[in-house]
């Protein structure tokens, strides 16, 4: 798999990475045997980064890896794992950056992952009340202790990155990027470009939107992210479909899956970029997989702005609830 470099003194990924949200059961129930299943064969497809947080599952994805690598050690030293904090999951729902609250976050989450450090430790949500500068004095220690291999900030805007980067480099930063989610390319790639600061997409794949089967929102399960997101909701997720129909005839014209097209198109935009698809398929992790070298010309950039230009979605990317801690910048 091609590689990408995390930071500007980092290790090399694969440009596709594993996104391990699922693994938590936020998209439908999973068990350990099936994760386990999708983490080896990463390893199988050069898949060696994966991206958890202590609130996927509460608790469960980072236990799912970490019972993976009790099993198998030898895999620890094959993978860069991040990590993240700061979503207080109460009903009023907060967020917390201060150095007390994050560092028992890392410790909890080092104890489920199995592991003494982690390679990347994300800020999962800005708090507001804490200046990022001394957050970043926080992360800085957490490096010094070696508990973290580098820093990741997420959903910000990019004057918090400018900032933060002035105290220590961010090695990482991740936001929602897709053919239906593109706002970063209004300051935040751009920014990742000038700092070295690797940018990580998340969802690329639109949380299945942009696959080659449809959603079907009656079988989506109570604690299903999507049960309350607008662009799964009727009438916008009939609208979407149509759309993305004309996606999927120009992915099988090319011979290729809808998934694997569609995170293409964000290394065409990004080169430098990771992507972070969520599943907990093992085929499906290989659809992924494969984009990383998969080379589109600008004829099929042209051909796929074409198909679906910059603001095609119907609905928000998030619900109101949903976006709360979310940088808004534009």
């Amino acid at each position: 798999m091609r590689q990408v470099k995390l930071g500007q003194n980092g290790p090399q990924v694969g440009a596709v990475g594993l996104g391990a949200m699922s693994f938590g059961g936020i998209y439908g129930a999973t068990d350990e045997a099936q994760s386990h299943a999708t983490l080896t064969k990463a390893l199988d497809l050069g898949v060696n980064h994966i991206d958890t947080a202590n609130i996927y599952g509460m608790g469960v994805s980072e236990n799912v890896i970490g019972s993976f690598l009790k099993k198998n050690p030898s895999t620890r030293d094959q993978f860069i794992i991040a990590t993240k904090a700061s979503i207080i999951t109460t009903p009023e729902r907060d967020f917390r950056n201060d150095e007390t609250y994050l560092r028992a976050e890392l410790e909890a989450s080092l104890k489920r992952l199995g592991t003494d450090h982690v390679e990347l430790f994300y800020i999962h949500r800005r708090d507001q009340r804490v200046p990022v500068e001394k957050v970043m004095g926080t992360l800085i220690r957490f490096i010094e202790e070696g508990k973290i291999g580098a820093i990741g900030l997420s959903e910000i805007q990019p004057a918090t990155l400018e900032r933060a980067a002035k105290v220590h480099p961010v090695a990482a930063v991740q936001s929602e990027y897709s053919l239906q989610t593109r706002v970063p390319e209004l300051g935040l790639l751009q920014m990742c470009e000038k700092l070295g600061t690797t940018f990580v997409s998340f969802s690329p794949v639109g949380r299945g939107l942009l696959t080659d089967k449809d959603p079907d929102r009656s079988q989506f399960p109570d604690l299903d992210f999507r049960k309350a997101n607008p662009r799964f909701s009727e009438p916008n997720l009939a609208a979407n479909l149509e759309r993305v129909d004309a996606l999927r005839t120009f992915a099988r014209k090319k011979g290729v899956a809808t998934s694997t097209l569609s995170i293409a198109w964000t290394f065409a935009m990004a080169p430098s970029s990771i992507a972070i698809p969520g599943t907990r398929s093992a085929d499906h992790l290989a659809e992924d997989a494969a984009a990383a070298d998969l080379h589109l010309s600008g004829e099929d950039m042209a051909r796929i702005e074409e198909l679906l230009p910059v603001g095609w979605c119907h609905g928000a990317r998030y619900s109101h609830a949903q976006a709360l801690g979310v940088e808004d910048y534009c």
